[in-house]
């Protein structure tokens, strides 16, 4: 084994969970966690952008089998979907999740029943998927879960459009971060989720990640217990900016990154009203990605990322 404890655990006998979670919820009275900087009281339960008071909202939990292979093992990847986002893409292939707000108010216990539920399970992880917004109910449900025996990694599943200063209440605690570096052009950023601040953003925030856990690392069984995995959605048209992605995390990131290249992109939501998203991705869109993150110097691709069907 590789003798790596879940961050978490160690946060809390030291006493820096309770205090990290105590600070992020206290925020929560003035919201400014996301880049969106509502300036709402959602201690008082008001509500900004995400559509998300006081309360958690979470749509399902189950052991996903679906996700990449160093989290999914034989056990599956425990993963929590939470309702609501604050980037709101219009291609959302959650969009009943995100943006119809699909689920149900959950408490600090309920939500740490949750991840014990899924670890009993024998998932070998706790997947928190869209959790930018809840970052302090996150944090008061580890607390709740770590004091029940919670020992599995963290993983943080996110659009990347995170705040560094939020990041930082996760330092030490979160096990795996997992970002989702969507668009490169400012442009595409504005058309498809009124953010023009995302690339911007994304490269901060992945950033930071990186500054915290460093590279993926796993166990001897291939599982992951440690470090940063970042995800790539091809888009029809190169919308996404492939290249200019790849170079970067290559370049500023590390080359060691594992990267999920992902070529399920489909038309969903409201992807119908703008011409350049009408289409899947075609096979020749896919290959093209994978050659462009291997000129770059990125070879830690996920098994699947070379997996393609006829598009």
């Amino acid at each position: 084994m590789t003798g790596i404890r879940p961050a978490y655990l160690n946060a809390l006998e030291a006493g820096t969970l309770r205090k990290r979670t105590a600070e992020a919820v206290e925020a929560l009275s003035d919201c400014r966690l996301c880049p969106r900087q509502c300036g709402v009281d959602r201690l008082g339960d008001e509500k900004g952008f995400c559509q998300t008071g006081r309360s958690a909202m979470v749509s399902s939990f189950n052991a996903h089998f679906g996700e990449e292979s160093p989290l999914v093992g034989t056990g599956g990847s425990g993963t929590i979907f939470f309702t609501h986002c604050n980037l709101l893409c219009n291609f959302c292939q959650n969009d009943d999740i995100s943006h119809g707000g699909d689920g149900e108010a959950v408490t600090a216990r309920h939500l740490a029943a949750m991840m014990l539920t899924l670890q009993k399970r024998g998932c070998h992880n706790i997947n928190f998927v869209t959790p930018s917004h809840v970052v302090p109910q996150i944090l008061e449900a580890i607390e709740v879960a770590s004091e029940n025996g919670l020992c599995v990694p963290l993983v943080f599943n996110t659009s990347a459009y995170d705040r560094v200063s939020t990041l930082k209440y996760l330092e030490g605690i979160v096990d795996i971060y997992m970002p989702d570096f969507k668009f490169w052009s400012a442009e595409v950023a504005e058309t498809t989720c009124g953010a023009r601040d995302y690339p911007e953003t994304a490269r901060g925030a992945i950033g930071e990640m990186h500054r915290q856990v460093g590279d993926l690392t796993v166990d001897p069984a291939g599982i992951a217990v440690r470090g940063l995995l970042v995800r790539h959605l091809v888009m029809p048209h190169g919308w996404a900016g492939t290249g200019d992605v790849m170079t970067h995390v290559a370049e500023r990131i590390s080359k060691e990154t594992y990267v999920n290249i992902m070529p399920q992109y489909r038309p969903c939501g409201r992807a119908a009203e703008v011409e350049q998203l009408r289409r899947p991705i075609t096979t020749e869109e896919f290959k093209t990605a994978i050659e462009v993150a291997l000129k770059a110097g990125i070879t830690r691709l996920d098994s699947r990322s070379r997996r393609f069907g006829s598009g």
